[in-house]
Order: structure tokens, then C-alpha cells, then sequence
């Protein structure tokens, strides 16, 4: 009954959202209708971005994506803040990871007691686009993963603890799962990804309710050196069996795929025996970008990892330990690309003006606005305009500011008509962009005084000077008979 009356309440004050059987609040936008540069890259801090710019947003593509990790021990607000502004300048969508903390021969296991650290982290920052993409943990079908044990029942719990209170703080986060090592056995350090989909399962049905999305780690295996035209597990279609396994379990949901890592390893121009020269991988890239990665569920593929300079994960690295770029980067770099065109919030609002008490009626004036970007999106003086709001009673005529970006104050300059007759009149007007409304209504005042040719100002002149003088006369007189 609580949690009815609960699901009521949310209807009732966020009517356009939807609520699944669980009760779990979906609003996310799916990056699948819009326009979506699939394209990305994966890279473990933000001293890679520029390069990861120049690699996905290249050959007529933009706004292509980063998946990045965050541990607990790194949630500075500041910081985070300071890359997300980058990314969005960059075009760049960021997919975060979340992670503990690394110990000596596994990572931390997390706790369902310290969820709420990570909310009021993430909910701190002003995000790039309207969809918040957070990644919950990573392989969990591998001990080193979770503390040192496998525990499918203890990761849906926290996937789901995690999902309910991001939610909570915020429908525009976009869950996704972690990805799994689909060609793990079971064994004593791993367990097979399907039995450890299933014990999920058994120990929380409705786990699919919670996310919106699908992580897969579609390594062309054996060794990450497999063909780039194998099929099945443990290829780069792994996502594909993934998604047909999920469905012979029951799953029905629509789950945009998010591969976040694959690629195969490499000689490192010779330095490791036996594997395959960077100069060849040109050909398998561009042969899975063409054949198994064109599959219109994916909305992002970021290869592991950009740079990489000290082993275990340097023969995965796009960047060579002297920081020049292998062929391969270059040869993804050219590859046709689209520009993405992924859901931003735009919004704003006008705190103040300043403006001359007495205007003259049927001329011109100016008005100063300050004004705030709330929302996501950088303004540029070509996109930003001024519309009416209702009960306007002056013209706009020039509207002109700086660029603002997201979270920073400016300048606007509004140009206006005065009415022709004199009197108090009320300016009402909206920020819009691109012609849409993004502002609340603000409301200034003008007065307005009539204007008075020389002739006229002569004549009205001499009326008072005749009229002070009459007052005076009438008064002296007044005081000599009384």
C-alpha cells in the first residue's frame, strides 16, 4: 500500500514521467531516435580528452562518447565539474564508471550503506547532456571485482540500491549494469556470465526494472585476438548473444547497448612476440564498425583504452609509450562518422535589469539584463534571443549578449520601442533559443514622457514664467487686502 500510494504521489507531481512495476521512475531519453555518433573511446583520465576528441568526432562526426572511471577516493566535485565542462566544449558524452577503492589483489567491495556518498556526488555536477550514463561496477563474475568472492545476489542488491536513490535524486540518470567477462568459466577466481545472470535473477527478479540500458565487454577472444567476422560469446557480437540469452530468460525490455570495452591487443610495433602488428588492426576496426558494430541497438562502442603506458594494459593502448599515435587511431580517426545530436537541457533566467526611470514616449531605449545559464548547453550570442511574454506592452526590437555558459552569469542588452503616448508600461519577456521559450517571465517597468518640439518647449516655457508670476502677483495682492 506504501508503495502505491508512494507511485500515486510521484504520478501527481511528475505527471510526464512513467513509473514500471516496480516503481522505478523512467524518464531517460533514448540515445537510439535521435541522431547518435556511436563512436567513442575509452580513457582513465581527463589529460587524454583532446585526443579522444580528434579520434570520434572526426570525418563529419560529433558528439561522440568517453567512457571514464571514478573511484570513491576521487569524488571531487570540483574536479569532475571542471572535466565535464571540458567534454561538453569537446562535444564529448561522458559514460562514468563507478568504482571502490583498488587494493593489494582486488577491489573494495562496495556497500549499500555508502550509496548516498555517490548520489550527492553525481547529483552535484552539472552533467554534458540530459542523459546522466553511470555504469554500476565492473565484471563482477570475477572475484577480484567484489572484494575477493563472487556474489551475484550481493551485486543485483547493490545495482539496484544504486539505481533506486540515483533515481530518486534524479530521473535523468541512465543505469547501466556492469559489464561482464563473457568468456570467464567457472572456476574458483570466476564464475560463467549466464549462471551468474541467473543467480541475479533468482535473488531479485525484477532487477531489469532498474536499468535502462545494456554494458557489454565484446572482446574478440581467444586472448582478445579473435576475428573481427566471428559471431557468438566471447567475439565482438558478444553484445548480440547477450541480448538473445536475456531473452530466453524472459527479458523483453528495450536495452540500448553501450559496448564499453573491446579491441584486441597487439606487438606494440614488435616489443611483445607472437601478437598481432598495430599496423594490421586498421582493417579489423574498420571491418567491425562496418559488419558486426553497425547493429542499430548500439549507441556506443569506446575501445579499451586511448593511453596506457605500463603493463597489464599497455598492448591494448592506442597511444605509444612515447606519446605518438599508432596507425590504427588514424584509421578510425577516418572513418565516416554522423553528427550526434543527443537531448541537452537548455534553461535559463533573467535576475535583473537597469534602466532609465523616464523614457520619452516613441523613442528608443535600452535596457541591461542580467542574465543566468542554468542549463547544459553553452549560449552563443547567434542562438540567444529575447520573445514577448504575455500581456507585453513594449516592442523588442535588439536583443544582443555574450557567450554564457552553463552555470555562469552575463550580460544581455535589450534595444526597445516606447509607446507614443506617455505612462507607466510593463516590459514582459522570455529568453528563447532558437525561438523556444528557456526562461521564466521577467517583468520591468518604463515610464514614458512626452516629447516637446522647440517651438513647444518655448510656448511651455513662457506658460510658466507667465503662471509663476501670476501666482506671485496674486499673492501680494492678497496679502496688501487682507
Amino acid at each position: 500500500m506504501k508503495a502505491l500510494i508512494l507511485s500515486i504521489f510521484i504520478l501527481l507531481i511528475f505527471p510526464r514521467l512513467t513509473v514500471g512495476r516496480a516503481g522505478m521512475i523512467h524518464a531517460v531519453e533514448d540515445p537510439l531516435v535521435v541522431p547518435n555518433n556511436k563512436f567513442g573511446i575509452h580513457i582513465i583520465d581527463e589529460n587524454d580528452l583532446e585526443d579522444a576528441r580528434k579520434l570520434v568526432n572526426s570525418t563529419g562526426g560529433d558528439w561522440g562518447y568517453t567512457t571514464i572511471v571514478i573511484r570513491e577516493d576521487e569524488r571531487d566535485a570540483a574536479r569532475w565539474q571542471n572535466v565535464f565542462d571540458k567534454m561538453r566544449e569537446m562535444h564529448l558524452i561522458p559514460i562514468v564508471r563507478l568504482a571502490t577503492i583498488q587494493q593489494v589483489d582486488s577491489w573494495q567491495k562496495p556497500s549499500l550503506e555508502n550509496t548516498g556518498d555517490w548520489v550527492r556526488f553525481l547529483n552535484s555536477l552539472n552533467w554534458v547532456i540530459k542523459n546522466r550514463y553511470i555504469i554500476v561496477g565492473n565484471e563482477p563474475n570475477h572475484a577480484k571485482e567484489w572484494g575477493g568472492a563472487i556474489n551475484p545476489k550481493e551485486y543485483a542488491e547493490y545495482l539496484k540500491k544504486v539505481s533506486e536513490d540515483l533515481k530518486l535524486a534524479s530521473p535523468d540518470f541512465f543505469i547501466l549494469p556492469a559489464g561482464f567477462d563473457a568468456s570467464a568459466p567457472n572456476s574458483r577466481e570466476t564464475m560463467n556470465e549466464e549462471v551468474f545472470i541467473q543467480r541475479m535473477l533468482e535473488a531479485q527478479p525484477l532487477i531489469f526494472n532498474y536499468i535502462d540500458g545494456w554494458t557489454s565487454h565484446s572482446y574478440p577472444n581467444p586472448g582478445f585476438s579473435g576475428s573481427e567476422l566471428a559471431s557468438g560469446k566471447g567475439s565482438l557480437l558478444t553484445f548480440d548473444w547477450e541480448l538473445s540469452y536475456l531473452k530466453s530468460l524472459g527479458i523483453e525490455k528495450k536495452l540500448p547497448v553501450f559496448i564499453t570495452e573491446t579491441g584486441w591487443v597487439h606487438s606494440m610495433d614488435g616489443e611483445i612476440q607472437k601478437l598481432i602488428s598495430p599496423q594490421s588492426l586498421g582493417s579489423k576496426f574498420k571491418t567491425a564498425f562496418e559488419l558486426p558494430w553497425s547493429d542499430q541497438r548500439i549507441a556506443a562502442i569506446t575501445p579499451f583504452i586511448l593511453s596506457y603506458k605500463a603493463e597489464p594494459f599497455s598492448p591494448f593502448s592506442w597511444i605509444k609509450k612515447d606519446g605518438g599515435l599508432y596507425d590504427f587511431y588514424y584509421d578510425v580517426q577516418n572513418l565516416p562518422k554522423i553528427k550526434g545530436e543527443p537531448v541537452q537541457i537548455n534553461s535559463g533566467q533573467i535576475l535583473t535589469s537597469a534602466i532609465a526611470p523616464i523614457v520619452d514616449a516613441g523613442t528608443y531605449f535600452h535596457v541591461l539584463l542580467t542574465l543566468e545559464n542554468t542549463g547544459q548547453i553553452i549560449w552563443l550570442p547567434e542562438e540567444i534571443s529575447l520573445v514577448a511574454g504575455d500581456g507585453n506592452e513594449i516592442a523588442i526590437d535588439q536583443f544582443m549578449s555574450a557567450e554564457i555558459k552553463p552555470g555562469e552569469r552575463g550580460i544581455g542588452l535589450l534595444r526597445g520601442l516606447a509607446p507614443n503616448l506617455p505612462g507607466s508600461y510593463s516590459g514582459r519577456v522570455r529568453l528563447a533559443s532558437r525561438g523556444q521559450p528557456i526562461s521564466p517571465e521577467f517583468e520591468f517597468q518604463i515610464k514614458t514622457v512626452q516629447v516637446l518640439t522647440a517651438d513647444e518647449a518655448l510656448v511651455n516655457m513662457f506658460t510658466n514664467i507667465r503662471d509663476s508670476i501670476r501666482a506671485k502677483v496674486g499673492s501680494i495682492w492678497y496679502n496688501l487686502t487682507h
